[in-house]
């Protein structure tokens, strides 16, 4: 019987927004206590002027030294000129060579909060501008990313994402993920990472406080474009910008099964 119901749910609302439900009232204590952090991380590291920039970039990271050198190389050398870059540290200590440019900067949580929605929003929180953009610290950006997506915001969307290529450590080529929009699909297939979305910023524009495990699902990713399309328009430019690096440590929905056939590799989505 509960079976049953449960395909019933699933078919009517869809799987993701009825997993979804079910992550907000399993861990709505822990989300309550991720905000309290939030705040508080937030007040300890505000100093009063915040980064400012038509468009500015967060990177969450912890413990990725060489890999976040080469993220924050990507975002900083974008043709897009009024940009700037802010590397949210989830209380690992960055120990990465970074550049020395005031387009950049780096803050550090005094604690592991393994919440990268509440890493994502401090870095919001600290920051003033027109338009948000999001960078893992295992990505990188192609030069033209930002000016491609600014352009679509310019002419009215709100949310907008490119497309992705996925390669391995050896360099091989996965896949590419770069398909147009479809909310009615998102309820059941998370095809769009972070690192592809530009928005356009508002109080809406904040990452889930859910303190989601590895298994969880949905993820953050997932519940942030599904939550702002709900009355804003996204756009997609049909165009690959950005390189994931699929490792050991990332997590990433199984696209297809004959290019991510390779034994050992988690899933999310």
């Amino acid at each position: 019987m509960l079976s049953f119901l449960r395909s019933m749910v699933y078919a009517n609302v869809g799987v993701r927004p009825a997993r979804e439900t079910r992550n907000k009232i399993l861990l709505a204590r822990g989300a309550l206590a991720m905000l309290c952090i939030e705040n508080a991380e937030v007040r300890r590291l505000d100093t009063g002027r915040p980064l400012r920039a038509d468009v500015v970039t967060i990177i969450p990271t912890f413990r990725r030294p060489d890999l976040l050198v080469k993220a924050v190389a990507s975002a900083l050398a974008q043709t897009y000129v009024d940009h700037a870059v802010i590397v949210v540290d989830d209380g690992g200590g960055v120990s990465a060579a970074l550049p020395s440019d005031p387009r950049l900067r780096v803050v550090s949580l005094s604690r592991n909060t393994r919440t990268v929605g509440i890493v994502r929003n401090v870095g919001i929180r600290l920051t003033d501008s027109r338009v948000v953009a999001f960078l893992d610290d295992d990505n990188t950006w192609r030069p033209g990313h930002l000016a491609a997506a600014v352009a679509e915001i310019d002419r009215g969307s709100d949310v907008v994402y490119t497309g992705l290529q996925r390669n391995y450590v050896d360099g091989e080529r996965a896949d590419v993920l770069c398909e147009p929009f479809d909310r009615e699909r998102l309820k059941t297939d998370a095809y769009v990472d972070t690192s592809v979305i530009v928005v356009r910023r508002d109080r809406r524009v904040r990452y889930s406080r859910l303190p989601r495990a590895i298994t969880t699902t949905p993820r953050e990713d997932w519940e942030f474009l599904y939550r702002l399309s709900r009355r804003r328009d996204v756009h997609h430019v049909d165009r690959v910008t950005v390189d994931y690096l699929v490792h050991d440590d990332s997590y990433y929905t199984d696209w297809s099964a004959d290019s991510l056939g390779r034994s050992g590799q988690g899933h999310s989505g």
